[in-house]
């Protein structure tokens, strides 16, 4: 299944269940204006995929990375996802579905 794939399956847990989510769209090909403009409202490269606004435990926030199996990191991600965790909100990468699932079930919990 390609990364599109998974999250969707993430977001159809999620909605089922009821939890919060919500997807950042900082993917995809963009005209050099339309990126400029996008910047300039706030979209960030790396910023992670997913976020679910939601406290447990010691955290404010969960935030997910998608990755599909063959994805890679880039150095934006990981900056960010230290940034993130650096705040107090849960971020992590999860590859597939299962992996995403089973982190938000765990931060559900807590």
């Amino acid at each position: 299944m390609s990364e599109s794939d998974e999250q969707r399956a993430v977001i159809e847990f999620c909605d089922l269940k009821g939890i919060p989510v919500a997807h950042i769209a900082n993917e995809g090909k963009r005209s050099k204006a339309q990126g400029a403009a996008l910047k300039r409202q706030g979209l960030r490269k790396g910023f992670p995929d997913l976020v679910i606004p939601v406290a447990r435990g010691e955290y404010h926030s969960l935030y997910i990375e998608m990755k599909a199996d063959s994805g890679r990191l880039t150095k934006e991600q990981a900056e960010w996802l230290w940034r993130l965790r650096d705040e107090g909100m849960c971020a992590w990468v999860c590859v597939g579905a299962g992996d995403a699932i089973a982190l938000i079930e765990k931060y559900m919990a807590m």
